[in-house]
């Protein structure tokens, strides 16, 4: 089999670290330098277009929907909620790193089908947690796939997203009977506690990387 080759790096803005994007054929993987596992894969993202079916079917319904997708990694989030909501939408995509939003529009987009071209995206490069403090009551959906979840690998200013303070911004980012969608590596009851405390009614779902029905099970709650 073919090994992977590395064909772009980009700096975490904070970190003193990189991401690396490899390449093997048309499968990609994106990687933390200096760590032996992977953050991203193409070939696995079933989890990723879950979130935002699972959040886009709640509100899809609604005239001129505006949903923020926070962490654009391969761009399959962004592709599902893109294919989830009608011609009149909104989908803002926030991504911290530079380097990623210019690897999909490069020579990740294919992947995904170049999710950022669509009219109805609209990019910001930069904190998902201070674009939620700036729009109070501005989104109908929010989806999170920040870092690796409540459990971040990559970022330690990712815990305050997490964090009592951090969810109370996103509840006031929603519009009225909203839903907060948050995407994990894994199951996290304290994490749904905090949910809970902040006033949201919580369902946890339980996904597959891969599609279908195979991969590592990921975790997905929903919030209103």
């Amino acid at each position: 089999m073919a090994k992977f080759e590395l064909i772009g790096t980009a700096s975490i803005p904070g970190k003193g670290t990189e991401l690396r994007l490899l390449r093997r054929n048309d499968e990609f993987s994106i990687r933390i330098a200096g760590t032996a596992g992977e953050l991203m894969n193409t070939r696995l993202h079933g989890s990723e277009d879950a979130l935002a079916e699972l959040a886009c079917q709640r509100i899809a319904e609604r005239p001129a929907a505006r949903v923020l997708v926070g962490g654009l990694g391969m761009g399959f989030t962004l592709a599902a909620a893109l294919a989830a909501l009608g011609e009149d939408a909104e989908v803002v995509v926030a991504e911290l790193v530079p380097g990623v939003v210019e690897w999909n529009r490069g020579p990740l987009g294919a992947a995904a089908g170049y999710p950022l071209d669509d009219p109805r995206t609209r990019v910001s490069v930069g904190d998902v947690g201070e674009l939620l403090r700036r729009e109070p009551g501005g989104f109908d959906a929010i989806m999170l796939d920040v870092d690796n979840g409540p459990e971040g690998l990559t970022r330690r200013e990712n815990d305050w997203l997490y964090s009592p303070k951090g969810l109370a911004a996103a509840q006031a980012a929603l519009r009225p009977d909203g839903v907060l969608a948050v995407w994990s590596a894994g199951q996290d009851p304290a994490f749904t506690e905090r949910l809970r405390r902040v006033g949201l009614l919580v369902e946890t779902v339980t996904v597959r990387a891969h599609r279908p029905g195979k991969g590592a099970k990921h975790c997905i709650w929903l919030a209103h």
